[in-house]
């Protein structure tokens, strides 16, 4: 699908879609609880669609309530969870990398083999880390090359102590930490290098203590300790994305004046840093009790560490694409494998639309200028595609190749810029 992007001012208020990462976490720890939780203004989103699932196939029954859905949020999932089965077929987690880790340990609980499969696209994500270290705790997996597909045979957790690195992906973490608790001798966690993604790490342990889960760390998030619990079923409200958020954030920012809702001004989320690098950027920022709003602004250029808000590249990029100055980028060697390398596709983007860019391997050198307007490739990447929205919409004569990519997170992304004065055509080829 491309989306043609016409040169548009923008004007409006938009509820901005629920958490993913937040939604994926609740249906994880709700599985694990034995009764019925709710999960209540949860995302739909392909990325959630596929969490949900594979839990379905491991025997978790989930129940949609659509009578309350509104275009973006509102509803609830009910979850039947604390009986995991033997799946009668392969767990196929899409594009989803939060439920090919996550989902990788899960496995490890049930009585029987899991295969794991995956779409293209993920195969180039990292998983041996986790496997390694579930293996160290006397988990038999293993990793299947030739079509990166992960075979679990599940049998119980025993427990004990386990070492993993904490700077190629906090999910490895996040992923013990969920089976942690049904693990018969409790689990030792112990990060061998500095955690990177911290407010993740943050965000799961928010969750399991809302599901009734303690657990002991360190100051510095080196160490967990985790006895044997059990889950408590509760009512789980998922609260507004700020990854979602920063584009229209953005947008608002260089195209117009905006007023994002469903906002958490206390969240845990690292992206919320959109916030601040905003404001560092001069732009003119309001937040409400739920709200934010921008308006158009003359930007500077920024120096930033992205290190704990790595999704936020694509966003910042733009945005010093159209700064005055010289703006930096460093912490962004992780983005090199997401969805897409999207350091290269940052780049590379930009220099089509005539902004000035130098990488480095950590580090990405932007200098502001007037963007033209070209043809974007989405690499299949749905933070680049919306990224690369608002600098269309300012530029215009812009086109996104492989808009479609937008479904992983914010299915009603081009809808919602139609909504506030977006001038788009969509082409279905």
């Amino acid at each position: 699908m491309k989306i043609f992007i016409n040169k548009s001012e923008i004007k409006g208020t938009i509820k901005v879609p629920s958490s993913k990462s937040y939604t994926i976490r609740g249906l994880v720890c709700a599985a694990l609880a034995k009764g019925e939780s709710e999960i209540i203004y949860p995302l739909s989103s392909d990325d959630t669609d596929a969490a949900q699932d594979v839990l379905s196939r491991l025997g978790v029954m989930v129940t949609r309530d659509r009578a309350k859905w509104q275009v973006v949020g509102g509803g609830f999932w009910r979850v039947s969870g604390g009986n995991l089965q033997e799946p009668e077929t392969e767990l196929f987690c899409g594009e989803s990398a939060a439920t090919m880790r996550f989902m990788t340990a899960i496995c490890s609980l049930v009585n029987g083999k899991c295969l794991l499969t995956v779409a293209p696209s993920l195969a180039r994500r990292p998983i041996k880390p986790l496997l390694q270290a579930l293996e160290q705790l006397g988990v038999d997996c293993a990793y299947q090359e030739e079509d990166s597909s992960v075979i679990v045979n599940g049998r119980g957790l025993k427990g004990g102590t386990v070492n993993l690195p904490g700077d190629i992906s906090s999910q490895f973490v996040s992923a013990l930490l969920f089976i942690a608790p049904l693990a018969e001798e409790g689990l030792k966690i112990r990060l061998t290098t500095p955690i990177e993604s911290k407010p993740y790490i943050l965000m799961t342990l928010e969750c399991l203590q809302q599901f009734g889960i303690k657990v002991k760390t360190s100051t510095d998030l080196r160490e967990f300790e985790v006895s044997q619990q059990l889950y408590q079923p509760t009512k789980y409200k998922v609260e507004g994305d700020w990854s979602s958020a920063s584009y229209l954030l953005a947008l608002g920012t260089v195209c117009g004046e905006v007023e994002v809702k469903n906002l958490n001004s206390i969240s845990l989320q690292g992206d919320k840093s959109i916030l601040d690098f905003l404001r560092d950027m001069g732009a003119r920022v309001e937040v409400t009790t739920d709200s934010v709003i921008v308006r158009k602004s003359r930007l500077n250029a920024i120096r930033a560490d992205l290190t704990n808000c790595i999704d936020l590249l694509p966003t910042m990029g733009v945005l010093a694409a159209v700064a005055d100055g010289e703006s930096e980028f460093t912490g962004i060697e992780r983005a090199r494998i997401k969805e897409s390398n999207r350091v290269a596709a940052v780049k590379d983007g930009l220099e089509k639309m005539g902004i000035q860019v130098k990488e480095e391997q950590n580090k990405l050198i932007i200098t502001g200028a007037t963007p033209q307007g070209t043809i974007i490739d989405s690499n299949n990447d749905h933070r680049i595609a919306m990224a690369f929205s608002i600098l269309g919409l300012l530029a215009g004569d812009t086109v996104i190749d492989g808009a479609e990519c937008v479904s992983k997170t914010f299915p009603q992304f081009w809808d919602v810029l139609k909504s506030i004065g977006g001038t788009l055509e969509i082409s279905v080829e």
